[in-house]
């Protein structure tokens, strides 16, 4: 039913409630409303937070657009972590419907002693329930003027119009009609699920090196640990593992997915299990649990969390083909149905069939998941997920959370719209998003609109910059200012982003044209890479992922997905956009032509950013170290053979 005072439209709300919008420790959340009523007396409107243990927090006073008559907006921040409710309530405002009539009223010496007497019955009110001195001493005075004959009307009205006595009117307003809708769910998780630099390698690669016959060998848990001080120096917080589990033997691909392996081809890592075990084992190669315990002990050592891939399929020698053939798909021949996604054909992997034995497979699933909890990982990056029923997600997501509220699960899904934002709806924490495939300004600016205003009730971005199944052309053409745009971007526009290794040493030769599988990929054969050697030559982008990390840590602002604002350029090719947190603000101008240098003029919305109009201001470019005066139009030249990309923190304003 409709309130008293209608509350409508409510926001965030997922599927009309039934699971929780997304927030997080200390991020500021936006709760929106359509609050309005009949005739013409004024109304106000405020979200409650309700804390995981029911614990009311002080109510927050919404705002009217000034652009959309009747939407109103507060924002707040939960403080902890769990499972959180908030209620919009809307009331009825006489103090603030009497402020407006008697200003209209007394100046046009309508109803004069009339207005002041009412005036005197709300304040008497009001003043009953104020606790602090100062606020009464200021309604006190005011209902001394309502009364005070002897004064001018107009000397009367400016008293009870004083800036400090509407404040404290406005914080302590008398509620009448008072209407409360929900409460909604809101779930506010760990800092790491909204922000985090990610990393990612092959461990097999790390180390990997010839045998007395020069037939290349994996390198192990131990030799990979040897990676993670570099990953740890360059600033990244966690890093992502591809499947570490025995790697199938039967229809094994070979280099560059070729479907005839010779005897020393490793496969593709989600080609998972064989003889040697199946989703809770390691790869023998790679050595034993024990050895993957001192790796994720090594990790948190340098503070690094590991994120495991989880991969939900089996090579045709998976244990489970044997022991749970149930759980796959059986074809008109009998022949267990491999993974396609016409025209490509994954003969190595046997899909699961999820409708075959849920309770079965649901059992081993959070068996598998949990054993890889109790050895230190905290994070997941399923492989695949909107290839899965999404019930089922929905049922094993809650399972973990109802446990272990901390552990952190990616979807990776490049698909459509409405199954990203359901798998994010039903409990995933990051989705992997379209960022690799907007590289035009508009198409950008659209993007980050909606990822941080309009899907964040549901989906928080993971910006990889490349993956071992995507390289773009953008990369493969673009040269190594195209590595710096994007890693640029990536870093500051996304709380979260992620780099697959080599991106560092520029890698981008696709297998051939028109394609965005890289060349000699390492899903299929070992891939070491002579770090020292590119580091010596000065051939690594590793110091500016280094640099951008550092900026990230040192400016809360890019810590956050909701604060982001698009402001304008008269170039097509040079994007701008804002961050603020409190009073940290940064200004990040983007060259996204790798090619050319561009200069144009930069307009800013000052009130966004909390400044003044025609304010003037200092700004610092993080990455070259330079200042500049600035206002609200600016000049700026990037050349993105020196540097594409200004990262400008507002140092200073102008008294």
């Amino acid at each position: 039913m409709v309130g008293r005072i209608p509350v409508m439209d409510v926001m965030p709300l997922v599927d009309r409630g039934r699971q929780p919008a997304k927030a997080t420790v200390g991020e500021p959340l936006p709760v929106r409303a359509t609050v309005f009523r009949e005739g013409h007396d004024l109304l106000g409107a405020e979200v409650v937070l309700i804390a995981p243990d029911g614990s009311r927090r002080d109510p927050v006073r919404m705002t009217e657009s000034p652009t959309d008559p009747g939407r109103h907006t507060a924002w707040v921040t939960p403080d902890t972590e769990g499972a959180w409710l908030f209620e919009v309530h809307a009331w009825s405002d006489p103090v603030a419907t009497w402020q407006h009539d008697a200003a209209i009223k007394i100046r046009a010496a309508v109803d004069v002693e009339l207005m002041f007497t009412e005036g005197k019955l709300l304040l008497d009110r009001i003043k009953a329930t104020l606790a602090r001195p100062g606020d009464k001493a200021l309604v006190t005075a005011a209902t001394k003027a309502c009364t005070d004959k002897k004064r001018p009307p107009a000397a009367r009205l400016a008293v009870l119009e004083d800036p400090e006595l509407t404040a404290v009117l406005r914080a302590n307003p008398l509620r009448e009609l008072v209407t409360i809708e929900g409460p909604f769910p809101l779930h506010a998780d760990r800092v790491r699920a909204l922000y985090g630099s990610w990393y990612e390698f092959f461990p097999r690669s790390e180390g990997a090196a010839p045998d007395t016959k020069g037939v290349l060998r994996s390198g192990t848990f131990r030799t990979a640990a040897k990676r993670l001080d570099a990953v740890a120096a360059m600033g990244f917080d966690v890093v992502y593992l591809p499947p570490i589990h025995p790697i199938g033997e039967i229809n094994r691909k070979g280099p560059n997915n070729t479907l005839t392996p010779g005897p020393d081809d490793v496969g593709s890592p989600w080609a998972i299990g064989s003889k040697a075990g199946g989703h809770d084992a390691i790869h023998p190669d790679l050595g034993t649990i024990e050895d993957f315990d001192a790796f994720v002990a090594r990790a948190n050592e340098l503070g690094l969390e590991v994120a495991l891939d989880l991969a939900l399929q089996a090579a045709p020698d998976h244990p489970w083909v044997a022991s749970n053939p149930e759980f796959f798909t059986t074809r008109a021949d009998g022949s267990i149905a491999y993974a396609e996604n016409p025209p490509k054909k994954y003969q190595d992997i046997y899909p699961i069939n999820f409708d075959n034995d849920p309770e079965g497979i649901r059992a081993e699933v959070l068996r598998v998941v949990k054993h890889w909890m109790s050895h230190g990982v905290r994070i997941f990056r399923v492989d695949n997920p909107h290839t899965k029923p999404v019930d089922f997600w929905e049922w094993l997501l809650a399972e973990v959370r109802a446990s272990d509220p901390d552990v952190i699960f990616l979807a990776e899904a490049f698909t459509k719209p409405a199954m990203m934002r359901g798998l994010g709806s039903v409990g995933f924490h990051q989705s992997y998003t379209y960022f690799t495939w907007r590289t035009a300004k508009g198409e950008i600016e659209d993007y980050l609109r909606e990822l941080s205003s309009i899907t964040d009730h549901v989906m928080r971005p993971n910006f990889f910059v490349n993956t071992p199944d995507i390289l773009h052309a953008y990369l493969q053409y673009g040269g190594p200012a195209a590595f710096k745009v994007r890693a640029a971007l990536a870093a500051t526009a996304s709380p979260t982003w992620g780099v697959y290794a080599g991106y560092e040493l520029y890698e981008h030769v696709a297998v051939k044209p028109g394609s965005e599988e890289y060349l000699d990929s390492e899903k299929y054969q070992l891939r070491p890479r002579d770090w020292a050697a590119a580091e010596a030559e000065g051939r690594t982008l590793a110091p500016y992922l280094t640099l951008l990390n550092d900026i990230r840590r040192r400016h809360p602002a890019l810590q956050l997905l909701r604060n982001l604002v698009v402001h304008r350029s008269d170039d097509d090719n040079i994007l701008v956009f804002s961050k603020q947190a409190g009073d940290d603000r940064v200004i990040v101008v983007i060259n996204l032509d790798p090619h050319a240098a561009r200069e144009t003029t930069v307009h800013l919305d000052l009130a966004a950013l909390g400044l003044a109009w025609g304010e003037s201001f200092v700004v610092h470019d993080e990455i070259t170290g330079a200042d500049w005066s600035w206002g609200e139009h600016d000049y700026v030249r990037l050349d993105p053979y020196h540097e594409p990309a200004h990262i400008l923190s507002v140092r200073r304003t102008a008294p």
